[in-house]
Parts: structure tokens; C-alpha cells; sequence
């Protein structure tokens, strides 16, 4: 276990530093107390969090597994390329690749909202400002481009607390935390920049319940807290690369939300961040059959 500042330690939670899960870039709490995560040649993994070890359930397919998420009903809904469903059983079925002028082939990372329906982060081609956040209806049948403006390689998402703005972690142009206000019919509001990151690559989001938002960092190594106030502050950071290796999706996870678990895309772990907090509720809607 290495000490990396103060207050925070981190440590290999599941896999190790040589060897166990295929470079996991996601990972997410289930609502069935697992935490779920995705490797580079499509595989889900399930994740055990009192034994510490995990499973591989299914496989959307090949190709990174860039962000997953689950509804109320146990399935599992996961971005490789388009984004993928993934029933309780592992049956794998295509859920949403877009519409007919707007294809969906960059999925990155899908959070829901209190009424199903699903946002989407569209990264679009590295350094090619042809990013969007997609919308998609429970269901998938349904679904828009929500948000154009944030087109230089949108990548992490959250919600708040009130669902009433979305977060997006800008990897590039320059790199930043924006937010979009989410209007009371549904539409795209104003966006404003929260904080710009330079000389970083912002890849994952997550709330804890008093409001604080954590950002990890692809480059270099480190994850950020930014307070209700705007003050940042940095709770991890490892100049070697070992015990965090190029962390990308965060979560707050278990049962009571409160282990702080992070996905590594340059090594084979999943790392743990002894933070003492307990992660925001999350929405797990039912979406019935659908």
C-alpha cells in the first residue's frame, strides 16, 4: 500500500500490478451490491466486493468496453462503439448505435437519469472536435443528439444530486470539467466550464453525497476533488504509474457507497482509494421488459 498524500492510500483491490482483469477502462456500482467493470477485448466482469475477486459474465463483442452502467432491473448497459444491453442472464443485445444522419460509434461512457433515459457521451475521433452527448429514451428504441457544443472528446459523465445538470470531463481543447443545465423539459441549457484541467486528459467523474467531484486523470496519474465552492485539490497521485496506471472511470461502490474503487487502462487492476466517503445515490430506474 503506498501513501500518496495526506489523507489518501491506495491500493491493488481486485487483479494485481502484473496480472488479473484486461486492462479495465470502466467500472461501476451495481444495485445489486457487484460492481461491474469492462476490459480492451470486450469482456464484463462482475465484480465481488466481499471476496475481493471477480468473474467474466459476458462479451459485447470485442473492442474496448469505454463506460457501463445498470438499471433497476439488473442489466447492464455498455459503450463499445454503439452502446450495448446486457441482460442479468449475459445475453448481449444492441441497445442504441444512433440515428440515421447521427450514428453512434464512439460510445464512451452512459450514465441514467431518475426517468431512464440514458446519456451518452460521443467522443468522436481524437483531436477531431466531433464529439456529442447522446439521449436516449428507456428502452433504446428513441434516442437524439442532446448536445453539440461539447465536441472536443467528451468523455466521463455524471449527474448531480437534483438531476438537474449533467457533467462532462473534456479530455482535450482545452482540458476541463464543463457542466450543461438540464431544463425542466429536457432540453439542452447553458453550459459553463467548471474548472480547466491544462496539461491533463480528464477521463472519469463521481459524486460523493456532500457534493464534492472527483475527476481522475488518463495523464498523468492523478485524481482531483473539486468542492461545491470550486476549491481543487488532489487526493491521489502516483508518479511511477504502478498503483494508479493511466486511471480513467471511478465509482463509489458497494451496498452503502462507500468504497472508492477506480479502473487502470495501462495495467490489470482495479485500484482502491481510501477516502472516507460515501459516494451520491445513483439512478437505477426500471425499465421494465424494455
Amino acid at each position: 500500500m503506498a501513501l500518496l498524500d495526506t489523507e489518501t492510500q491506495v491500493s491493488a483491490f481486485i487483479g494485481t500490478f502484473g496480472s488479473g482483469l484486461d486492462h479495465p477502462e470502466c467500472i461501476c456500482c451495481g444495485c445489486d451490491g457487484f460492481a461491474y467493470a469492462g476490459g480492451e477485448a470486450g469482456q464484463i466482469y462482475r465484480i465481488d466486493l466481499d471476496r475481493r475477486d471477480f468473474e467474466e459474465i459476458a462479451n459485447v463483442g470485442g473492442g474496448f468496453v469505454g463506460g457501463i452502467a445498470q438499471d433497476g432491473g439488473r442489466n447492464l448497459y455498455a459503450c463499445s462503439g454503439d452502446v450495448k444491453r446486457i441482460s442479468a442472464d449475459g445475453t448481449v443485445s444492441l441497445y442504441f448505435d444512433g440515428t440515421g444522419q447521427d450514428p453512434l460509434s464512439v460510445a464512451n461512457y452512459p450514465v441514467f437519469d431518475r426517468h431512464g433515459n440514458l446519456y451518452v457521451s460521443h467522443s468522436g475521433g481524437w483531436k477531431e472536435d466531433n464529439g456529442c452527448i447522446f439521449k436516449i429514451a428507456p428502452g433504446g428504441r428513441e434516442g437524439e443528439v442532446w448536445c453539440r457544443s461539447l465536441s472536443h472528446f467528451p468523455n466521463g459523465l455524471a449527474l448531480d444530486a437534483a438531476g438537474g445538470h449533467l457533467y462532462v470531463a473534456m479530455s482535450l481543447n482545452p482540458p476541463r470539467v464543463d457542466r450543461v443545465e438540464i431544463r425542466e423539459d429536457g432540453s439542452t441549457g447553458a453550459v459553463q466550464t467548471l474548472v480547466h484541467l491544462p496539461r491533463t486528459v480528464p477521463d472519469g467523474l463521481a459524486f460523493d453525497a456532500e457534493g464534492n467531484l472527483y475527476i481522475s486523470c488518463y495523464r498523468p496519474d492523478i485524481i482531483y476533488r473539486l468542492s461545491p465552492r470550486g476549491r481543487l485539490d488532489v487526493v491521489a497521485e502516483d508518479c511511477e504509474g504502478t498503483a494508479m496506471a493511466a486511471p480513467t472511470n471511478i465509482a463509489f461502490c458497494g451496498r452503502d457507497r462507500d468504497l472508492f474503487l477506480g479502473a487502470n487502462l495501462g495495467r490489470w487492476h482495479i485500484s482502491r482509494y481510501d477516502l472516507g466517503k460515501t459516494g451520491m445515490p445513483l439512478n437505477f430506474p426500471d425499465l421494465g421488459s424494455a
